[in-house]
């Protein structure tokens, strides 16, 4: 339960002071303790940062393959693949804020990994780009590049989405896919 919070405050502080700025004293007095206490439940602030990462990264694979899992046309892999896409990224602004703004904050081992998870999330995008080309259901030039530019609308959710005005969560991730699949050129319904 402690260290949960300490996440989440540390989580809040890198957020708002960003991750240099913010302190151990910081996050341990949004928990109510003194920063020295932290180092009980965490070895250091970098080792936070990491872990918060590490955790968004994780969810955002293990969403991706949730939503393609036993699918095998194209078209609806990419539709569902880029709706859990968007959806992550309306409800975990604050997480993919930090984990892109943050990036360059990261030391070694850390970076690495982190820049790995990250890798391995855009390749699974784009071997279904690539897949649906060789198929015909998608006409496309360069995968990596229709990768990227899916990815980025997704990412932007996190910078302009607001749950209190606006369009909904679902009318941005309708629209956010018909985006998507057009971009990608897919042909049929």
């Amino acid at each position: 339960m402690r260290d949960a919070e300490i996440r989440a405050a540390a989580l809040e502080e890198f957020v708002r002071r960003g991750y240099e700025a913010a302190t151990m004293g910081d996050i341990g007095a949004a928990v109510g303790m003194r920063g020295p206490s932290l180092y009980k439940h965490v070895s250091s602030k970098q080792d936070l940062l990491a872990s918060l990462m590490h955790a968004t990264m994780t969810a955002l694979l293990h969403d991706h393959d949730t939503a393609v899992s036993g699918v095998a046309d194209p078209v609806e892999r990419l539709r569902r693949a880029v709706d859990a896409h968007v959806r992550f990224h309306a409800r975990h602004r604050r997480e993919a804020f930090v984990g892109n703004r943050e990036l360059r904050s990261l030391l070694e081992p850390h970076r690495s990994v982190i820049l790995g998870l990250r890798d391995t999330y855009e390749q699974r995008f784009r071997s279904l780009i690539a897949e649906g080309a060789e198929l015909g259901a998608f006409r496309v030039a360069d995968p990596q590049l229709a990768s990227y530019a899916i990815l980025d609308l997704g990412m932007g959710v996190a910078v302009w989405f607001r749950e209190d005005a606006g369009p909904s969560e679902n009318e941005v991730a309708w629209a956010q896919v018909e985006f998507a699949l057009r971009l990608v050129g897919a042909t049929g319904p």
